[in-house]
């Protein structure tokens, strides 16, 4: 249903088409009307408005009377009935020889009445507030971390990887594999990665899923004691931890990745450590522009960069006719945001 203001303006661009020499059925077209549509708008020389909303329609001859209505909510809202839906009241109040109305009018009008998630003991869904959200411009400043299961010898058994990843480089900090999950575990890993990186008394942000071992007190107490400010995901949000859980996705994708368990925790360590090797210095990532996490953490990717850039301008200058635009944009990536805050839909642009 299209507004009356939608109307003016779409006849005023269809006259306006005619008068240059267009056809009114290709006019039409291209706004998505038909010829007979845009006639029936405007007969008689006036823009009809749509009287469709404004239309009187009689009630339908099965409508529930508002008496009835109120016998449908009191059943459902009563003591026996109060918990349960209404797929499980009409067959009840069948075995009663009692009928108020149908299913589906039942959950009309539970729908109507605001009424159809909040019943009995059920609490009004909640809206998650907005994820934590941090911007990084350089390395050490904002940490992810995480723990994910790695197969043991045998079905049921795991061992447990815990890593730590620079959010602006991607490089993996520091990481170790243990036996069980524990903030004691990730307290030390976590000592091990600052002292490793040089960072002691420097601002660092530490985000982190809302498991026991990520919120216990050892690791909190180790935390305040560096003077590192945790963060923590929404309850039940994987999503707020997206680089970390990319990560393992890597890991666990990779071709070598040994699928059928590791024998002991001592080649769990060794496989890590390859992998950890390869990750930082061999792979190239895609959201730091193609250069590995070991180059971006220690600067040196900028000078990378610069020679691809003068690789791409030898060969345009060679073959420019290969070229319709400019060539690939092998500018490096100055800000990285974890969780970057969405613009609310009133400061939305509309198209």
């Amino acid at each position: 249903m299209i507004s009356h203001s939608e109307r003016q303006k779409i006849v005023k661009l269809i006259r306006s088409a005619k008068r240059r020499g267009s056809r009114l059925s290709e006019a039409c077209k291209v706004v998505g009307i038909s010829s007979r549509t845009f006639q029936r708008w405007t007969k008689n020389g006036k823009i009809k408005r749509d009287m469709r909303p404004f239309a009187k329609r009689p009630e339908p001859k099965n409508k529930l009377s508002p008496e009835e209505q109120n016998m449908v909510l009191q059943t459902c809202y009563s003591e026996k009935y109060g918990s349960l839906p209404p797929s499980q009241i009409v067959p009840m109040l069948a075995d009663k020889q009692i009928y108020i109305a149908s299913e589906s009018t039942m959950y009309r009008v539970l729908r109507a009445a605001g009424a159809q998630h909040q019943r009995g003991r059920s609490k009004t869904r909640r809206k998650k507030g907005p994820a934590a959200s941090h911007k990084a411009t350089g390395p050490n400043q904002v940490w992810c971390w995480d723990i994910t299961w790695l197969p043991g010898p045998v079905r049921g058994i795991f061992y447990y990887l815990y890593m730590i990843e620079d959010v602006w480089s991607r490089k993996i900090v520091a990481w170790e594999v243990y036996d069980r999950e524990s903030a004691e575990n990730a307290a030390a890993l976590m000592e091990i990665a600052v002292l490793k990186e040089r960072i002691v008394d420097q601002p660092l942000i530490l985000h982190a899923d809302n498991g026991s071992p990520q919120k216990g007190y050892a690791l909190l107490h180790k935390l305040y004691s560096m003077g590192i400010t945790p963060s923590y995901s929404r309850p039940r949000v994987s999503n707020d931890n997206a680089y970390i859980e990319s990560l393992f996705k890597t890991l666990k994708y990779i071709p070598k990745y040994p699928t059928t368990g590791f024998a002991r925790i001592s080649g769990a360590r060794s496989w890590i450590f390859e992998f950890v090797t390869w990750y930082n210095t061999v792979h190239r990532h895609s959201k730091i522009n193609f250069v590995t996490p070991e180059s971006r953490h220690n600067g040196s990717y900028k000078q990378i960069l610069e020679k691809r850039k003068q690789v791409y301008r030898q060969a345009k200058a060679q073959n420019p006719h290969r070229w319709s635009k400019n060539t690939r944009n092998w500018n490096p990536v100055e800000e990285v945001e974890l969780n970057p805050l969405k613009e609310p839909d009133s400061q939305k642009q509309v198209a």
